[in-house]
């Protein structure tokens, strides 16, 4: 995980102004990838910076297109999420630290 200065991230937090967290996108919804920020303080089984670097290495980057394409029956977990010309599962735990911005908004 990056080490911000106070200064720093109220810009990187500026930047989200209106995007919202993939975790609660749902079926249909597409848009943006803006950011990818694993600040999270809930269990994944490895740290912040591990989940980033595999978030980020699935396509998860800035600017690339999305569309939640399915949820699971059961607590609606995991997603299936078209990113560009790819098809991903992701539980939404791991979704939650990607922040995107979602069209006709």
């Amino acid at each position: 995980m990056h080490t911000l200065t106070a200064e720093a991230k109220a810009q990187a937090d500026a930047s989200l102004a209106g995007c919202v967290r993939l975790s609660t996108a749902r079926p249909g919804d597409r848009g943006v990838i803006a950011d990818v920020r694993a600040d999270h303080t809930h269990e994944h089984g490895v740290d912040a910076h591990e989940l980033e670097r595999r978030l980020l290495e699935f396509g998860f980057v800035e600017g690339a297109r999305f569309e939640l394409l399915h949820e699971g029956a059961i607590w609606k977990d995991p997603i299936a999420v078209r990113l560009d010309d790819m098809r991903i599962a992701l539980r939404r735990r791991d979704a939650h630290d990607v922040w995107v911005r979602l069209d006709g908004q």
